[in-house]
């Protein structure tokens, strides 16, 4: 039988720090994860995650919800959008974003999140010290 997951939105599973500008947050509920991300004023993601995921546009489907904050979407077939908060989107692969405006954005990711700001297979890892 299928047990209940109660969590707390603010102690999530693991934080993903973006190279700078904010970060995601990762809540695990069961085979389901959902994701936070806070994302500051000048933050893009060519330039804050890209590094991370090392693809030329963010691959990661979205399904989220605009918590305040304003962030504008780039499609890679030149489809823009606004989001604003109150507003909810699927936002499919292949795209670029960024803050619009002073105020930082809070979105929670129902779909993109356990693939969100994660080294891509193939791009070099930087080198853990050994334990030995």
């Amino acid at each position: 039988m299928a047990r209940a997951i109660i969590k707390k939105a603010s102690e999530a599973d693991e934080r993903r720090p973006f190279v700078s500008h904010g970060e995601a947050s990762i809540l695990n509920l069961g085979a389901l994860s959902i994701g936070r991300g806070y994302f500051e004023p000048g933050w893009q993601w060519s330039k804050h995650v890209k590094p991370i995921a090392g693809t030329e546009t963010c691959e990661v489907v979205h399904t989220l919800s605009v918590l305040s904050g304003r962030m504008h979407i780039q499609m890679k077939d030149g489809q823009e959008v606004d989001l604003e908060p109150g507003d909810v989107a699927f936002i499919p692969s292949g795209h670029d974003a960024w803050v619009v405006g002073n105020e930082p954005c809070r979105v929670v990711d129902f779909t993109g999140a356990e693939d969100y700001a994660v080294a891509r297979a193939g791009k070099e890892e930087p080198e853990q010290p050994s334990l030995q």
